[in-house]
This record gives structure tokens, sequence and C-alpha cells, in this order.
């Protein structure tokens, strides 16, 4: 049986189960996991006014979900050093892939931590204007303003790879050595230097998509936006034309920019998340293949058969019952 956790009921969960131990500090929280449903705990730590740290170390006895409805978000960047973040609308946070998010409008997900996983991770939140501050008024067109800060637009989201730096200072973070005010300074710096490790990951991804012509900044955003939208109805996506007028962009500027940003056409890339959703439903083994077909948009139940073998080479129904993919073959 698997645990669904609404916003609301985990609010009464934290103020039910939040505790206050001599070895935390002051500026500190923590939320230990109920005997009954896991082990472990999540440790909230205010850095600054707008800036919080959430440090969590803990596995769940069944899979746990959280859902969220639409909602204003933001900015955000997590590091997991175990276990899984498993999303119905993004790629998975892991040990291989971290995750950063502006600020804006989230569109309602699913959380799912998987049973019996460790999941030990890093997540920190910050307010749009404790960031901005940091960036010349030149650097806020492509870093702030149009990447990392928006307000009535859906939120950008990037998938990073985890890099042994990355991962290190997620490490020095959940390790800090100090305590008091010197911990909470220690603990500022390294948080700025894992938003800085992400987004020059980030940064630089998007300037290797872009060998030979130049996407002003505002078409980029507006690119993002796009993936965004087929990121979230993949099951019922729209056509270029309507996509284009969503964005904001003519659909000859949305074909030329997609595939120089992302290095994939608009049908490529839904095809390839519409797979990708299609394995982390089927990995969950909560519903059929038919109904995981139905959900990413197909059908024909042989059309999405066919699809997912030429992806993982293993057929949608080996993929249930917990097979591996086999690529390459």
């Amino acid at each position: 049986m698997q645990q669904v956790i609404s916003s609301v009921e985990g609010d009464r969960l934290h103020q039910e189960f939040s505790v206050c131990p001599s070895s935390i500090e002051p500026y500190e929280s923590l939320e230990i996991v109920p005997a009954d449903e896991g082990r472990g705990y999540v440790r909230w730590v205010e850095l600054a006014t707008g800036i919080d740290l959430d440090i969590s170390d803990h596995e769940y006895f069944e899979d746990c979900r959280h859902k969220e409805f639409d909602h204003e978000h933001l900015i955000q960047f997590s590091v997991a050093l175990s276990g899984r973040v498993i999303t119905n609308i993004y790629p998975a946070i892991d040990s291989e892939h971290c995750y950063l998010s502006g600020s804006g409008i989230s569109h309602g997900y699913i959380n799912c931590h998987p049973q019996g996983e460790r999941l030990r991770m890093v997540d920190v939140h910050i307010e749009p204007e404790q960031l901005q501050a940091f960036f010349a008024d030149g650097e806020q067109d492509l870093v702030s303003e149009k990447l990392l800060i928006r307000s009535n637009e859906w939120k950008a989201s990037f998938f990073p790879k985890v890099t042994p730096a990355i991962r290190s200072i997620a490490q020095q973070i959940i390790d800090a050595p100090f305590r008091g005010g010197m911990k909470r300074l220690y603990l500022q710096a390294k948080v700025f230097e894992l938003l800085t490790l992400q987004l020059d990951a980030v940064l630089s991804d998007r300037t290797q998509a872009l060998p030979s012509v130049k996407l002003k900044a505002d078409t980029i955003a507006r690119l993002h936006h796009a993936k965004e939208i087929l990121t979230a109805q993949l099951e019922n996506p729209p056509a270029l034309l309507e996509l284009a007028q969503q964005v904001g962009l003519s659909d000859r500027t949305l074909q030329r920019g997609f595939k120089l940003l992302f290095d994939s056409t608009v049908v490529g890339y839904l095809a390839q998340r519409r797979m990708e959703r299609a394995e982390q439903l089927l990995r969950q083994g909560d519903r059929s293949v038919a109904e995981v077909a139905n959900l990413v948009g197909f059908s024909h139940l042989g059309n999405f058969a066919a699809a997912f073998k030429r992806q993982f080479g293993i057929t949608p129904s080996q993929c249930l019952a917990g097979k591996l993919a086999v690529f390459g073959s």
C-alpha cells in the first residue's frame, strides 16, 4: 500500500513530530520520521532571511508520495547523495542528476520516495530578491531575470549532472564541522558554492547548445517555457502552432530554436520524455501497461510497446516485472 501525503497533511505531520533536541541549533528544527512509517529525519535550517536549507536522511517502509497543486515557487536547488525522488512530470533527482529551478509558477506534481531507499539529500530554497542582488544589471537578463527569476510565468527547471565537486560540497553541508554562528556562516558559504557549481553547469550546457547561432535571452526563456509545457502535458500536448502561440514565438523560430538549444526536435523531445515518464510509471508498479500507455499519450498499445522497446531494449511488460533496461542493443 502506498502512502500519499498532501501539503496540508505534511504541515500537520511536521507540527506533530517536530522535536528540538539539544544537539541542534536555535535556527534549526528537526522532524523525526514516525517509527511505524520508516526511520530517519529531515532537518530545517534557516540560514538567513529568505534562505532555507533542508537536510534529509531517511527511508520509508512503503512508497511515500507527496502531492502538490500548481503553486508559486521559490528558487530551489537539490542534490541527492543516495536514493531518489521521482516525480510524474520531471526526471528523477538521484545520485546522477541534481535539480535547479527558478522562481515563478510551478505545475502541480506528485513526488515519490521509493520504499526501502535511503534518501540523503540537500535541498535549498531562496527568495528571488535575495539572489537578484548578487548579479549586475548586465548579467540579470541571462542569469537572473530570464533564467532564475520569473513571477507570473511557469518556472524554468534544469537537471545538471552531479559532478564530484557538487557531490563533495553537498557532503560537506551534511557534515558541517562547526557549531553555533560559525556553523551558520559555513553553511551559507557552502550553499552558495553549490548553487554556483550547478548554475555554471546549466549555463555551460546552454552555451554549448548554441555553437554557431546566437539566440536572444528572451527567446531562450520562451523555448524553455515551451519545453516545460510539453513536459507537463505529455498525455495531451499542444500542436506545434498552438505551442508557438502560447510561448510567443513563430512556429519557425520555435522549431529552429528548439533544435539549437536542446539538440532535439520538438517531436523528438516529446517522444523521449514520454518514454522516460512511461518507464518511471511502470517501475512504480501500481498501474497496468495499458494505463501507462494512456497516461503518456498513446492510444494504440502496440505502438506504445514498439516505441518503448526501441528506447529501452525491453518491453513494457518486462519493465513492469522489474527487468532492467538494455541500452545499446
